[in-house]
């Protein structure tokens, strides 16, 4: 399969940076979606919705989800959100911690990850 033709899904927490690397992605050619499952109680919605070649989980840890929104959300709402993430999380190829790394080091993340994967 030719790498722009991937289908991508990105999932992760509340502020984890979702709509910033599939901004990146497309921009780079690649087909990205986000799928929400955050907001859902269908443990495997990722997989329903987008059925994707590859499946990238981005987190982040309460403490910076709320300092990138300046939210007063507690932090119940951002474990349930964890627990609905629990499958997407066991089943992603590719996993990235975004609290260290800024929006560009995210993106040189995952189009390097995906370039291994399209012409090994």
């Amino acid at each position: 399969m030719k790498a722009r033709q991937l289908a991508i899904a990105v999932v992760g927490p509340c502020a984890a940076g979702k709509t910033t690397l599939i901004a990146g992605l497309e921009a780079h050619g690649y087909s990205a979606r986000h799928v929400a499952q955050e907001h859902s109680y269908v443990p495997d919605m990722w997989r329903k919705l987008t059925d994707p070649d590859v499946l990238i989980f981005l987190d982040v840890s309460y403490p910076v989800s709320k300092r990138r929104t300046d939210s007063s959300w507690q932090s119940i709402i951002f474990n349930k959100q964890l627990d609905r993430l629990v499958h997407a999380r066991e089943h992603a190829d590719l996993l990235i911690e975004t609290d260290e790394l800024a929006p560009d080091q995210v993106l040189q993340v995952a189009l390097r990850y995906l370039e291994e994967i399209t012409h090994e």
